[in-house]
């Protein structure tokens, strides 16, 4: 008896979804992201990306003649706020997909929340492996660590940098753990020695301790798994101490703050990604100018990806409507969406397969060196 009470209840709020949407005179869309806070630039991009995106499709005509509107709360990436936007948009009749959060951590606490209420999670980077398989509506863009961290022990630790033994520093969160694992566990397949892995907690500004810590070991390169602000500064403490190592860090350093905030000291930082700036595609380039213009900045990886994440999710509507369900059936669907982060082909678990390019902060440019993702 309970059971049909409950199933009956859920039909009720479904048609109570699509009649709202139907008679609603915009298509809404939640942006969950840090706006403030310690990841305040990436949260940033996210909105100027998904904003631009939205403008774009409503000046061709909107979809079945709605404009897009996009709706930001602010998570502060942390995962209680997350959790709670969470909550907020999946009980708005008016929200047909959500768009966020940033860190896998955030991410992952919504989800629950999301596959619950049965609505669309798009996140543009959440890379921990876990995250698109928690559920049937979350769906991740940007690649996971399962790929990622091999790339970097194989391709730039071993290929690019000639590293035979490394230390690691990462922060102590659920994406931190996940890519020094994958890392290391790649880097140990690759032949090089992981000589000490010191974790680090979000928020630390004095690092010179763990620092000093891991250089006892004398490793040839430093793996830092850490966000913009706190890669930097992990940098410059390094360069003030007088330790000659070479740096490599995950696709979450690329940002116009980590050289802004690291200066000198992030200069030979390597990294990966697959949205570089010198990318001839008219369609890159259109998207590239009309960033500067609005956030004052070149737009990086992360921002990239959330203007694809607004396009694939209107690409599911203009196909499936206005139900949340069908939604997620035809973002599943998906196969071969041209962003402009490349061609977008979603796993049977909601992930997407990437390849890398290799880069380096080179005279306070991000520079392409070496070129993976053709082969």
């Amino acid at each position: 008896m309970k059971l049909g009470v409950l199933v009956l209840a859920v039909l009720v709020f479904l048609f109570f979804v699509v009649s709202t949407v139907m008679a609603a005179s915009t298509i809404k869309i939640g942006l969950s992201a840090p706006i403030t806070g310690n990841y305040a630039e990436f949260g940033e991009n996210f909105q100027y990306a998904v904003q631009m995106a939205a403008e774009k499709i409503n000046a061709m005509g909107g979809i079945s003649g709605k404009n897009i509107e996009v709706i930001v709360m602010d998570s502060k990436s942390d995962p209680k706020e997350a959790a709670i936007i969470a909550q907020r948009f999946a009980q708005d009749p008016e929200i047909l997909a959500v768009i966020g959060d940033f860190t896998s951590t955030a991410s992952l606490a919504g989800a629950p929340i999301y596959e619950r209420y049965g609505v669309v999670q798009l996140s543009p980077t959440a890379s921990h492996p876990e995250f698109a398989p928690s559920g049937k509506y979350m769906f991740g863009i940007v690649g996971t660590q399962d790929a990622e961290g091999p790339f970097n022990a194989k391709y730039i630790a071993k290929e690019y940098l000639g590293i035979n033994s490394l230390g690691i520093i990462y922060i102590n969160n659920d994406w931190g753990n996940v890519t020094k694992d994958r890392f290391a566990k790649a880097a140990e397949e690759n032949g090089i020695k992981v000589t000490m892995a010191q974790p680090f907690l979000e928020g630390e500004r004095d690092f010179n301790a763990i620092l000093t810590k891991i250089r006892q070991t004398n490793p040839e390169g430093l793996f830092i798994a850490a966000m913009y602000n706190e890669g930097s500064l992990i940098c410059q403490q390094i360069r003030k101490m007088g330790w000659e190592v070479k740096l490599l860090a995950p696709s979450s350093v690329f940002s116009d703050s980590f050289i802004k905030l690291g200066g000198e000291a992030v200069e030979g930082v390597v990294t990966n990604t697959f949205f570089a700036l010198n990318d001839p595609d008219p369609r890159v380039q259109e998207f590239i100018q009309e960033f500067r213009k609005r956030a004052g900045r070149d737009p990086n990886l992360h921002a990239a990806c959330a203007y694809d994440a607004m396009m694939l999710i209107a690409e599911a509507i203009k196909r499936a409507g206005f139900d949340r369900k069908a939604i997620r059936d035809a973002l599943a669907e998906m196969k071969g969406f041209q962003g402009i982060t490349g061609s977008i082909t979603f796993t049977p678990v909601g992930d997407v397969v990437r390849k890398y390019k290799i880069m380096v902060v080179e005279n306070g440019q991000w520079v392409i060196k070496r070129d993976y993702t053709r082969d």
